[in-house]
């Protein structure tokens, strides 16, 4: 199997920090569970400290990038995951299911191995009208329609509550929104790099596209626009929290 993560997983570590709101909405949807099974863990974002964690990742490049004393992590893939029936009394996912290959069966496997499951994930509704899809690369929605959304997700798992996940406006963890009200961040190729949706773009689209922005940030159309960057607060991005009952 090619691993994406090879080009795109650089700096993951740097610059994708947990965000500690955002980490206490996912250890509250976890409810009591003492033993999680991570799934596309990457570098072990959002993995809770005081429970029993395992960590499933496919990519060497990830995995060498997790923190010393992590979660052990073993090498495998969501749609064949190497554990017993109800092994763990939670299942994790963090803005992964859009890259597996085969979702419903990775979905499955979730409930396979796990009596609740929670996944982060995002409306893609919601997120086509972010200004950076709207304003400057709209090719991000068209690339967004196959990926599956929350009611696919739900679908899939059963009975489940979809929560909005409101993003801070001094997000630390670097996904795509994550940097609504600090347009200028855009600019930095660092950045973009470790969002896997800019990543995978053209980078002559890319290049075209933030020329635009950094133009529109000093003519001031961005702010007529857009308000006020660096404001403080939180924005509904699209974001969503799906958790099985």
């Amino acid at each position: 199997m090619t691993d994406p993560y090879r080009t795109l997983g650089t700096g993951y570590a740097t610059r994708r920090r947990p965000d500690p709101r955002v980490a206490a909405i996912i250890e509250q949807a976890l409810g009591g569970a003492r033993s999680v099974v991570n799934v596309g863990a990457g570098t072990g974002s959002y993995e809770p400290a005081d429970r029993t964690v395992t960590a499933v990742e496919p990519s060497p490049v990830m995995i060498a990038q997790r923190p010393p004393g992590s979660a052990p992590v073993v090498q495998a893939v969501a749609e064949h995951l190497p554990f017993a029936d109800g092994s763990f009394d939670a299942a994790l996912a963090i803005l992964t299911v859009h890259h597996w290959t085969d979702p419903a069966r990775g979905l499955a496997e979730l409930r396979r191995v796990s009596r609740r499951q929670v996944v982060l994930t995002w409306d893609h509704a919601v997120m086509s009208r972010f200004w950076l899809v709207t304003d400057y690369l709209p090719e991000i929605a068209e690339a967004e329609q196959d990926l599956p959304d929350c009611g696919f997700i739900g679908r899939e798992l059963g009975r489940v509550r979809v929560a909005e996940l409101p993003v801070p406006h001094d997000c630390t963890d670097g996904f795509l929104a994550a940097y609504w009200n600090r347009p200028h961040a855009y600019l930095d190729p660092a950045v973009r790099a470790s969002i896997s949706t800019l990543a995978r773009l053209d980078p002559a689209r890319v290049a075209e596209a933030t020329s635009r922005l950094s133009a529109d940030l000093a003519s001031g159309r961005w702010q007529e626009r857009h308000g006020r960057p660096d404001s403080a607060g939180t924005a509904d991005v699209g974001y969503r929290l799906v958790s099985s009952h």
